[in-house]
């Protein structure tokens, strides 16, 4: 058995944890006493379990992005990421690995479930981040989870981050390392014809703009892809950031902090490639599962994507999480909510890469 040495946590860690993870673990009555009233907005109702971990968050009382540099955006992002992990998923295999990435080669890591067989389906992992935080460790226990839940091998892939590497450098890595993927499938116990990608925000961002440069060179694409409220177009706001813009983890001015860090020209962003949504065809990709959170500000791109899909023909599962919060996936292993929407992402990949 191969493990992976994943930073050791602090005392600090381990009690704001253990704090969440408890009163995460409380029934929904108890927790609805100490919330107080029900959040609603747009017809739906915040989770319980949702408004405490904001009530949390809040108490915590961290600084707002744009008053930081990235890379102390970087350090506030893995510190939530630590306090919301909980217990990491055992599983049979993890390993570190290298691939080529654009310009030179780059991190990625290799999680097998138990009992996997030598033929597995495999999905290339990016996580998200807003292109400019975000790492193998912060997403490490969702790759875990997916990876024991699906029976799916998973590759998460630890792209270039702006602004050192503005766009279109992430999406050229993610684009390197999953052709690397395919092309090393084999070898790495899978079936070259069950490898999909996934993704969550930016990493969603990345994943369907993986699919569609795999089309556009009519080389071998994902067979499936799997979307975390994915942040689709960098040039238009929808409703959804005026209902859901402050007050709910991801706000208007975090999007605005990532998207001038992203960009180098404010015209880049009407590029397809930036933002998925301005392509006038999105025809000719791979069948598609996207689970999007009702109190997000980027709910609505991702489900018009869903709409957008199935007009195009192709096949789409769309899951409203209609309690939720952008970045729900990163809490597998504390309270339920979050768990029971990844693990239904789960039972669509393996449904979605299944042996044909």
């Amino acid at each position: 058995m191969t493990r992976v040495a994943s930073p050791p946590r602090t005392l600090s860690d381990r009690v704001q944890s253990a704090v969440v993870r408890g009163l995460a673990g409380l029934p929904d009555g108890v927790i609805r006493l100490l919330v107080g009233r029900p959040v609603v907005v747009d017809g739906q109702r915040l989770h319980p379990e949702t408004q405490l971990a904001l009530r949390l968050l809040a108490l915590a009382g961290a600084p707002e992005l744009e008053e930081l540099t990235p890379d102390q955006a970087r350090a506030r992002v893995a510190q939530d990421a630590r306090t919301f992990e909980g217990p990491r998923v055992g599983l049979d295999e993890v390993r570190e690995l290298e691939l080529p990435g654009a310009t030179k080669s780059i991190a990625a890591r290799l999680y097998v479930p138990d009992a996997a067989d030598s033929e597995a389906a495999l999905v290339v992992y990016l996580h998200g981040g807003g292109f400019v935080v975000g790492d193998l460790d912060t997403h490490d226990n969702l790759c875990r989870f997916l990876a024991r839940n699906s029976g799916a091998r998973i590759v998460a892939v630890d792209y270039r981050l702006a602004p050192e590497s503005p766009f279109p450098a992430p999406l050229d890595d993610a684009h390197a390392a999953f052709r690397a993927v395919i092309d090393q499938a084999t070898e790495l116990g899978a079936d070259p014809g069950r490898v999909g990608v996934a993704g969550d925000s930016a990493g969603g961002n990345l994943a369907i703009g993986v699919a569609r440069l795999c089309r556009r060179d009519g080389g071998p694409g994902p067979a499936f892809q799997l979307l975390f409220y994915p942040w689709l177009d960098l040039a238009h706001k929808r409703a959804s950031y005026r209902l859901f813009g402050e007050g709910f983890y991801l706000t208007e001015s975090d999007l605005d902090w990532y998207a001038g860090k992203y960009l180098t020209r404010a015209e880049e962003a009407q590029d397809p490639r930036c933002s998925p949504l301005q392509s006038e065809d999105l025809a000719g990709l791979p069948p598609t599962y996207v689970a999007t959170a009702g109190f997000d500000p980027l709910r609505d791109e991702g489900e018009e994507l869903a709409h957008r899909l199935r007009g195009a023909g192709v096949p789409v599962a769309l899951r409203r999480h209609a309690g939720l919060i952008h970045g729900f996936a990163n809490t597998v292993s504390v309270g339920r909510v979050g768990r029971e929407a990844v693990l239904e992402a789960a039972g669509a990949l393996r449904l979605g890469l299944a042996a044909r």
